[in-house]
This record gives structure tokens, sequence and C-alpha cells, in this order.
């Protein structure tokens, strides 16, 4: 998920470049924008960076186990096979 500040921030970003006519509805268009912006967030399902960095990882370290189970399994299968 976006970190709160961040989202704070984008919609403070998003106020700023409100249109004079409209100065008078900025606090209330912010909250629109935050809440646009954080239900829309949710739906996407978006994972923080550390995360994605922990899973990467995890991931790595699986590829490589499952390649020395692989090139393990060839050994043992030339081992048993007939006429070894």
């Amino acid at each position: 998920m976006i970190d709160p500040r961040q989202l704070e921030d984008l919609a403070s970003r998003l106020g700023a470049v409100i249109p004079p006519g409209l100065r008078g509805m900025k606090r209330e268009l912010e909250d629109n924008f935050r809440a646009v912006l954080r239900a829309n967030l949710e739906k996407w399902d978006l994972v923080s960076r550390e995360r994605f960095d922990i899973q990467s990882e995890l991931l790595a370290r699986t590829q490589a186990r499952l390649s020395a189970l692989e090139k393990r399994l060839i050994e043992l299968e030339k081992r048993n096979a007939p006429g070894a």
C-alpha cells in the first residue's frame, strides 16, 4: 500500500493546481482527491517496495534451489540408469 504521507503529498499537489475560481473549494477538492486516490490504489492491490523486494529474494532463492534439485535428480537418474 502507498505511504499515507505520499498520498497526502499527492493530494496537496493536486490541490495546488486548482484554478483560482475554485480556491474556495480547495479543502473539499483535496478531500475528494484523497478519497479517489485511496479507493483506486486499494483496488489495484499494490504492495510496498519492501514486500516486493522480500518476495523477489524469496523467488531467487527458490529458483536456485530448484536448479540445484534438478541437477541432483539428473545425476541420480544417470547413476540408476540400466547399464550405468
